[in-house]
């Protein structure tokens, strides 16, 4: 079912989910899913998790390493599935099986040496900026459009330079990513 509800959200938003629209996608009347959850917010809670268990980190390696694979698989599969970085964005993981992908990724930070407290407070970083940087890119045309310049009348020479270089791309958004996941655990080192 979560299945289902996925690509009803991929393609149609998650305002417009309805148990209505995954039953048709499923090929049965809505009724039927209640058998399997109690309301839609149990189908919400289950897209959460079933982002966070895709892309559960894998602590193996240094810390850094494996943190830096989960930013980038999570930035990945959110990018996959857009419509649904809000969601993951507003919605708190809740799920047992969610709760526990987190757990193990705390007590391999907390096997390192960190408190518990801390080892969250890491978890946490990393996942928030992974999905704000993700909403602030959303929109990034793969193959961006001429941009105009700022003008004479905006003496801006760094940013048209910038713009030049190709500021606001995909790749300056990935080149950006890959810093910016540097830089944030370089300072939880």
């Amino acid at each position: 079912m979560l299945d289902a509800a996925l690509a009803v959200a991929d393609r149609d938003g998650v305002a417009k989910l309805s148990m209505r629209r995954i039953g048709a996608e499923l090929g049965v009347e809505a009724m039927t899913l209640y058998h399997y959850v109690p309301n839609k917010d149990a189908v919400l809670d289950g897209l959460v998790e079933r982002i966070v268990e895709s892309v559960a980190p894998q602590p193996t390696g240094s810390r850094s390493g494996w943190l830096r694979d989960f930013a980038f698989a999570f930035r990945a599969e959110l990018l996959r599935h857009p419509a649904i970085v809000s969601l993951v964005a507003t919605r708190p993981v809740a799920t047992p099986a969610a709760l526990a992908s987190v757990e193990r990724a705390v007590a391999a930070l907390a096997a390192e040496g960190l408190a518990p407290l801390r080892a969250f407070q890491l978890l946490n970083a990393v996942t928030t900026f992974v999905i704000g940087h993700t909403l602030a890119e959303m929109d990034v045309d793969p193959s961006p459009p001429l941009r105009r310049e700022a003008g004479p009348a905006l003496e801006l020479p760094c940013y048209n330079e910038a713009l030049r270089a190709g500021l606001g791309t995909r790749a300056d958004h990935d080149e950006r990513f890959t810093l910016a996941v540097a830089a944030l655990l370089a300072g939880f080192s």
